[in-house]
């Protein structure tokens, strides 16, 4: 399977080499990086509302705030750029921006 030589083709591909099944869905999480807290719950209602499944959550460690949201899909390369992208243009007005996407492998 080809992979853009990107960072998304790249964990596609590391995503692949693991084993992962590409012909099952997934639950993928998509990460928004904000500013602040309570910058982080005015966005999270617009995500919700675009129907994302979202909540938001502090780092322990960096004590930076963000969106995780989670959606169940195939793992398709333009698919995660096309959300990535819906993010990035929802959360800017907000001082945020998607901060990249992971999976849950068993």
């Amino acid at each position: 399977m080809k992979f853009p030589n990107d960072a998304d083709g790249d964990a596609l591909r590391s995503l692949y080499k693991d084993g992962l099944d590409f012909k099952k869905q997934q639950s993928v999480d998509f990460f928004v990086a904000l500013p602040d807290k309570a910058t982080g719950e005015k966005l999270l209602q617009v995500l919700k509302g675009e129907g994302f499944n979202c909540f938001l959550e502090e780092d322990d460690e960096t004590e930076e705030w963000a969106c995780c949201c989670s959606k169940r899909m195939l793992l398709n390369y333009n698919e995660l750029i096309k959300i990535q992208n819906k993010l990035d243009s929802l959360s800017k007005s907000h001082g945020g921006y998607s901060d990249g996407w992971g999976v849950f492998v068993d």
